[in-house]
């Protein structure tokens, strides 16, 4: 059984439910799950009716983004649960058209890039990312607005209100909740198209149970999740590329060599046409400094249908130009199929974008850079990005991961703009204790760092060592990111760190 299989009949998902590797995942999930009280705010039926008991209900399932496996169990995902959660609701996940966006790093940068220049369009978009910095809602937009609490309370009410019935007993998981709600509340606003992202991998992840996307995409591909994905390129690429679909046109970032060949080895083993950004697609990018617009990167494209030449990216980093090249091509796989898309709404659309957590300034005094990379290849496109975009006289950086992570990987890279780090605990029962981040560090490169038990702390001590001119940079975790956004939202808690 692979998530390649677009439908699953009673008995095979019977027999699939009873497998080995399924009733393996079930116990590991019965190990690591802790029972939350559900809040009973719902109506004379049991279902939920408000925010709050929506999010209750999805604090009580199982959560893969923030659970710790016990030592080497792999979960065992699949497609059947999530298929028979949509089966209930009428399956609207074959209502709607969809854009499929799979890899390491720049999913969500890529997916937003794409809505933004579709909704400039005057099309109706909806937008499914993940993990979300503060707010769940965030993971589920249409037309530029996170799902309202209200239509939250609904949607997820009516998953939790069919899983009753016809999961026999069991509960979906986090993510297969918030997948099959966002399903259901795309296809009641019926969009034109919906941008969705995979959570974690490709080929068994929820988001994949679409039988004909109108077009799939992969980004860059790098070590992360070893533990469910694979310890080989070739291993997480073959997971990853689990998304395509025969006849089904495939778009894919520059990529290593080993990673190529898997894509292509599995491209034509399910006939899906597939063409890489700089080989099959011409594409090219450069980075530049101007009076008018600063340092910044440009991108340019041409295919047999479209032709952007130095368009300007409207994020930092050539990261982002890789990103922007496999949006691009997205849209012109989208005209060729009939969305009516204008270049000149396209580019306005596109110089819109702006994505929190990204190289986002959080404070102007200190200044504090947040950004959410969470692997090697990511820590060191950003420290690049820092590099050509921001001057400083010196930067302090505080650190904190997943213990599931590429710790080797990421610290390698971390030591290349910081001139001073301190290791903190991200809020997650994941996370990598800051004791062994600095240690580990200190082996790797020969260099002190801090420790400090939370963010609070080393924000107040980053504060004491940082100037008017130099750089606080908070990276290594989404949650971390999050939690910083929080902090320093609250009043006068800037105030506090310049006196």
């Amino acid at each position: 059984m692979t998530a390649l299989d677009s439908t699953l009949d009673p008995a095979v998902i019977e027999r699939y439910d009873n497998s080995p590797m399924v009733m393996a995942a079930s116990m590991i999930a019965q190990r690591v799950r802790k029972p939350r009280r559900v809040e009973k705010r719902t109506n004379g039926n049991g279902q939920i009716r408000t925010f709050r008991a929506a999010q209750a209900y999805l604090e009580s399932l199982v959560n893969y983004e923030r659970i710790v496996l016990p030592h080497r169990a792999r979960p065992a995902f699949n497609l059947a649960q999530t298929q028979r959660l949509l089966a209930a609701l009428g399956n609207p996940h074959k209502r709607i058209k969809v854009a499929h966006i799979a890899g390491t790093k720049g999913k969500g940068s890529t997916a937003t890039m794409l809505y933004h220049m579709l909704a400039a369009n005057g099309l109706h978009v909806g937008l499914y990312t993940s993990p979300h910095l503060m707010d769940v809602r965030e993971r589920i937009v249409v037309n530029g607005r996170m799902i309202s609490e209200n239509e939250f309370a609904r949607v997820i009410g009516r998953v939790a209100e069919v899983a009753g019935k016809v999961l026999r007993g069991k509960q979906p998981t986090f993510f297969e909740a918030l997948t099959v709600g966002a399903f259901a509340y795309f296809a009641d606003k019926k969009v034109d198209l919906a941008i969705l992202e995979t959570g974690l991998g490709g080929r068994l992840d929820c988001t994949n149970v679409v039988p004909r996307p109108a077009v799939c995409a992969l980004t860059s591909i790098s070590m992360d999740h070893m533990s469910m994905l694979g310890h080989s390129l070739s291993a997480i690429a073959e997971e990853k590329a689990g998304i395509f679909k025969h006849g089904v046109p495939a778009i894919s970032a520059p990529q290593t060599p080993e990673v190529k060949r898997t894509l292509r080895r599995i491209a034509e083993r399910v006939g899906a046409p597939l063409r890489f950004a700089g080989d099959d697609i011409e594409f090219s990018y450069r980075f530049e400094r101007s009076r008018a617009n600063g340092p910044h990167t440009r991108v340019s494209i041409s295919t047999s249908t479209s032709r952007f030449e130095h368009l300007a990216v409207p994020l930092p980093g050539e990261h982002q130009a890789i990103n922007c090249g496999v949006a691009l091509s997205m849209l012109d796989v989208l005209r060729s199929q009939g969305f009516r898309i204008d270049d000149e709404a396209a580019i306005n659309g596109l110089a819109s974008v702006h994505l929190p957590g990204r190289m986002e300034m959080i404070c102007d005094s200190p200044r504090v850079l947040v950004d959410a990379a969470h692997n090697g290849a990511s820590i060191d496109a950003l420290m690049r990005a820092i590099g050509q975009n921001i001057s400083y006289d010196s930067m302090v950086l505080i650190f904190g991961c997943a213990s599931d992570k590429d710790l080797q990987g990421m610290l390698q890279h971390l030591q290349l703009g910081a001139d001073k780090i301190i290791f903190t605990r991200i809020p997650s029962p994941r996370a990598c204790e800051p004791q062994e981040l600095a240690a580990r560090f200190v082996e790797l490169t020969g260099r002190m760092a801090q420790v400090e038990p939370n963010l609070e702390a080393a924000v107040h001590t980053a504060a004491k060592a940082v100037t008017r001119e130099d750089l606080l940079c908070i990276t290594g975790s989404f949650y971390l990111v999050g939690e910083a956004k929080r902090l320093f939202a609250q009043p006068g808690f800037a105030q506090q760190l310049r006196r």
